[in-house]
């Protein structure tokens, strides 16, 4: 009986020889050190960066197509309609579903204007609050008029024999017009006149209101270098001269 027990003891102690043995190489078996704490401080929490977040949620304001990379110009644009939308309550509630396409400068008549391009069907939403959102961006952008213009694509003609049709609001002349009406607006266009140069050039001369004499005059020569810009025409801009 007393061998029997010691060999039972024999055998339970060559195992925990084993186990020892094994401890030491195989890493299931090793003891570990605990892991360190991490501690997070209220302060540090507190103060972490808000620009990144705030340029972030600006962002949202601006939609460009491919999802192509907004410039910082069309950034800093971005983030003055956000500040708008959180800060100016009589626009506020009309800005918050509006955004735009792009913000290019155009150097027009020896001064910077800043070009909003807004998507077509914002267009009206866009011209609700115009005078108000021109105003309050010539602030932030002091030294630069600001146009909105609609975002349209010109289609080519479809080709002979094609059944397809082409709508007249994709044709060029069309959208040359409509963008010359987006660039002077809220001014409304009374008249028109094509002049023909000696040297086969045109140039065609477009007569505004002069009920917005006192809002536009200091902006014709910035109608004029924009929509050159866009549309590759020469355009002086004038008042009609009423005879008394």
């Amino acid at each position: 009986m007393a061998a029997q027990i010691a060999r039972v003891f024999g055998v339970i102690y060559k195992l925990y020889c084993e186990v020892l043995t094994l401890s030491s190489f195989h890493p299931y078996f090793q003891v570990q050190p605990p892991a360190p704490k991490l501690r997070f401080s209220p302060l540090s929490l507190r103060t972490a960066p808000t620009r990144e977040v705030n340029m972030f949620t600006a962002l949202q304001k601006i939609h460009k197509d491919r999802d192509a990379d907004p410039t910082e110009f069309e950034e800093s644009v971005a983030q003055a309609l956000f500040d708008l939308e959180n800060t100016n309550q009589d626009i506020k509630s009309e800005l918050k579903d509006l955004y735009i396409n792009s913000a290019p400068i155009d150097v027009a008549g020896g001064k910077k204007a800043v070009v909003i391009h807004a998507p077509y069907r914002l267009r009206k939403a866009f011209r609700k609050v115009h005078p108000k959102l021109v105003r309050e961006l010539e602030k932030k952008f002091s030294g630069k008029d600001v146009i909105f213009v609609a975002t349209r694509r010109i289609v080519r003609p479809p080709k002979k024999g094609s059944a397809v049709q082409r709508p007249r609001s994709r044709t060029l002349t069309s959208v040359h017009e409509a963008v010359l009406e987006d660039v002077v607006y809220p001014a409304e266009i009374v008249g028109k006149r094509i002049r023909y140069r000696l040297d086969g050039s045109k140039i065609m001369k477009v007569f505004l209101d002069p009920k917005s004499r006192n809002d536009t005059e200091n902006k014709l020569e910035t109608f004029a270098g924009v929509y050159r810009k866009l549309s590759g025409k020469n355009v002086v801009f004038e008042f009609p001269t009423v005879e008394v």
